[in-house]
């Protein structure tokens, strides 16, 4: 078994239960060895998914925490792919639209490439890969983060509160029913809600691993987007307007 489907069955099985002990990790896990398990959950701990604990205990993380950009790209990076894609199909010619930070939403713009469309973005990566795009871009002023490449602060959100877009797609880094959808930094959620309500549709970009994950802020309801995603769960189906993007698309 690969090491990425491996661990993503390990992510899968803690994260059923608050506290999970290592040996009783290790018999859920099909065909693993210890050293390969306790390699996998030093790898997931460093990746910012899960803590170790004493007692040979594991728990998923649920801090504040927010992992650097460089670690999330690595992450889930198929998933990524397949969902930026669809939301990038979901874009029509003549629409201006919003994109925020993170790097699912990056994915989206090799895809809008062709499109005649206005792009408003706090994505600061962009620039890095618009040549050969269509489209007009406006990079929005503000604060500067290295670590998540991105602008916000009181000036982007001066900037956002006198725009309006059709669409707006944005990160996050979970969603509950009760904490919605969340990110660790209080600049990045005045962003995310400020988009939101200056949006005739917006759609929130999570792969599977975001479910369940509580971060300190809340940016707004689940029921405020449409979350595009790429496996189902009871929080969506209970809770939210949602797409489940298809392995393969056409």
């Amino acid at each position: 078994m690969i090491p990425y489907v491996r661990r993503k069955m390990i992510l899968s099985e803690i994260k059923k239960k608050e506290l999970v002990y290592f040996e009783e990790l290790l018999k859920k896990v099909e065909n693993i060895s210890e050293s390969t398990l306790r390699r996998d959950l030093k790898v997931l701990e460093k990746e910012g998914y899960v803590d170790l604990l004493r007692g040979s205990a594991v728990k998923i993380r649920t801090s504040s925490y927010d992992m650097p950009l460089q670690a999330k790209e690595r992450l889930h990076a198929k998933e990524k792919e397949r969902i930026a894609k669809h939301a990038a199909y979901l874009v029509e010619d003549g629409e201006v639209i919003y994109l925020d930070s993170g790097t699912t939403i990056l994915h989206m713009v090799k895809y809008l490439k062709d499109k005649h469309i206005k792009v408003i973005t706090s994505n600061i990566q962009i620039v890095n890969i618009l040549q050969g795009c269509s489209f007009y871009c406006i990079l929005l002023g503000g604060e500067i983060s290295i670590s998540l490449g991105s602008v916000s602060g009181p000036i982007t959100d001066k900037l956002l509160s006198e725009l309006f877009f059709d669409k707006s797609f944005l990160g996050a880094s979970g969603y509950t029913v009760e904490g919605g959808i969340n990110t660790p930094d209080l600049r990045e959620a005045n962003k995310k809600r400020l988009a939101m309500e200056h949006s005739q549709q917006t759609f929130v970009l999570v792969d599977g691993s975001k479910a369940g994950k509580q971060t300190l802020c809340k940016a707004f309801d689940i029921d405020d987007c449409i979350i595009i995603t790429d496996e189902p769960n009871e929080i969506l189906e209970k809770h939210a307007k949602f797409i489940v993007v298809p392995e393969l698309i056409t």
